[in-house]
């Protein structure tokens, strides 16, 4: 064990760090972190040389238990509400208290990092972890400094994440005993009484969407991509919609896959890894990614096959939310450091179930802030327990639930980005059902999405005609290379043409009733960019 008191204790500075603990292990590399977590007895290796381990009761993310502290910095700022939730000064500083007595006898592990790949806009992240895992995990989905850097680096951000201690609600201001708190006075995060490791990625997602926007940075929930001129391309879409299938092209270099930053002149990753979902995962058909998931890349929540250490990716007894975190350099063709040009092109996915947009269409900068706001996609029967038919699911720019202030203020920004780079080419991307509704029709094929992405990367669909969407408004191409041209306007897919019409004014209602908690603050362009009932 190492005892460190050369650095300042990041919870108190001026302090040495043996006032935090006994036991503190700084700075520790990657394959260190593996032999003591194996050690402790917290996880074992699969047949790749990945460190696979259980996160206990939570397997995923807890929103309602999410807090952010409100005081001067932040009570003007914050979108307070259900995802936004309001906790004291008082009840901070008493939990953190607390999580520092608790720690004492305990042993830690500390890593320096950095979010964020553009120099200008990073922000500096340690890490204080009660596992080497956790800490493994921090060092993955961030970004390592040099040894150089390290010689001059400044605290800035802490997270302190101790999933042993539990808080209790009656007594701490808690809705529950796991938490996470954001302070963005004290820039802090505080996590307790859940060992998921998404929310340390996702407190300081929250933390930059705070903070950049002040800086003009458009922060964005999406997956990022380069040709060979030095285009660049941006996909966002909820779970399901081929977010990261699309942006894994073995012809472009991969900037990242989750979190990015827009500035004036550049594009640039958040993290120095990926966080990928593994549920199902194969070399055929994810095969970057599965061949990233070796030593020390980190399993989360997997099951072996009986009497092996290969994992059974279609096991979902513990969770459907397998994940594997890993640095971004296990990708073959990843981009590093992780930065591009402005984008060329970008596309919103969405899997929709009802079988109402089009495969493909181009957006107006109005289609493209409002399809931004909205954020749609659909669950379909059989996902969740309890769906049995298609379920629309809406989440503001992608990612509402990382977002402190309004979605507006997000929206306006984009829209300030395509004002200034009016080439931008943004598209709307349907990679679910054509000839029908789930359970009648058919799902796009992968095939021809993909030549879709790829007519619209390299410009052919700029030479095509288009004609307009009659409830959606939204400018679908009459042809497209290696596509058959019968499934570009998806109303002719359907038998029933009036049964067509019925839905898509079905979806448009769902569309403008979702759009009016935003009508308030929209602008008037953004309003006359809403679906039109025909």
């Amino acid at each position: 064990m190492v005892r460190e008191t050369a650095h300042p204790n990041p919870l108190a500075l001026g302090e040495p760090m043996s006032n935090l603990c006994n036991r503190v292990h700084f700075q520790l590399d990657a394959n260190s972190l593996v032999e003591q977590t194996l050690a402790r007895g917290q996880g074992q290796l699969n047949d790749t040389g990945a460190l696979c381990i259980e996160t206990g009761e939570f397997t995923g993310r807890s929103p309602k238990d999410r807090f952010i502290v409100s005081d001067e910095a932040t009570v003007d700022l914050v979108d307070w509400g259900d995802v936004n939730i309001p906790i004291s000064t008082a009840v901070f500083d008493k939990l953190l208290a607390k999580m520092k007595d608790f720690v004492k006898e305990r042993e830690l592990w500390i890593s320096h990092c950095y979010a964020g790949a553009d120099e200008r806009f990073r922000i500096n992240v340690t890490a204080i972890n009660t596992t080497p895992w956790a800490n493994l995990f921090c060092q993955h989905l961030f970004i390592c400094p040099s040894n150089e850097e390290l010689l001059h680096y400044m605290q800035e951000w802490v997270i302190f994440q101790v999933p042993e201690f539990q808080a209790d609600p009656s007594i701490d201001g808690t809705r529950q005993k796991n938490f996470s708190i954001i302070n963005f006075t004290k820039k802090m995060i505080l996590i307790g009484g859940t060992a998921y490791t998404g929310e340390m990625k996702k407190g300081i997602f929250s933390v930059l969407n705070f903070l950049l926007p002040q800086q003009q940075v458009l922060p964005m929930h999406c997956s990022a991509n380069e040709g060979a001129a030095e285009d660049v391309a941006l996909f966002f879409g909820l779970s399901g919609t081929g977010k990261t299938t699309l942006s894994a092209d073995p012809n472009r270099k991969l900037i990242g896959d989750d979190e990015h930053g827009w500035s004036d002149d550049s594009i640039f990753n958040f993290e120095g890894g990926c966080y990928a979902k593994c549920i199902d995962l194969s070399a055929v058909k994810e095969p970057e990614i599965f061949a990233a998931i070796k030593q020390p890349a980190l399993l989360e929540n997997v099951l072996f096959y009986p009497d092996s250490n290969t994992v059974d990716y279609g096991n979902a007894s513990l969770t459907e939310n397998t994940r594997a975190a890993y640095p971004i350099v296990h990708i073959a063709n990843a981009k590093i450091p992780s930065t591009g040009r402005t984008p060329s092109h970008i596309f919103f996915l969405t899997c929709d179930a009802y079988g109402v947009l089009p495969p493909i269409a181009k957006l107006t900068k109005a289609q493209a802030m409002y399809h931004f706001l909205s954020g749609y996609t659909a669950k379909v029967a059989g996902t969740e327990i309890g769906v049995t038919e298609p379920q629309t699911t809406f989440s503001a720019c992608f990612g509402r639930v990382f977002l402190p202030s309004h979605p507006t203020a997000y929206a306006k920004l984009l829209g300030e980005k395509l004002e200034q780079h009016p080439e931008v080419q943004v598209w709307l991307v349907n990679t679910g059902w054509t000839g029908g509704a789930y359970g009648v029709g058919q799902r796009i094929q992968l095939k021809h999405t993909r030549n879709m992405v790829q007519a619209a990367l390299n410009g052919d669909l700029a030479h095509q005609t288009y004609k307009e969407h009659t409830v959606f408004g939204v400018w679908m191409p009459e042809n497209c290379a290696h596509v058959p041209s019968t499934i570009l306007d998806p109303r002719e897919t359907w038998e029933d043409k009036l049964a067509y019409d019925e839905q898509a004014n079905r979806l448009a209602t769902l569309f403008r009733e979702n759009f009016e908690q935003y009508q308030q603050e929209a602008s008037a362009e953004i309003i006359a960019a809403s679906p039109a009932l025909c």
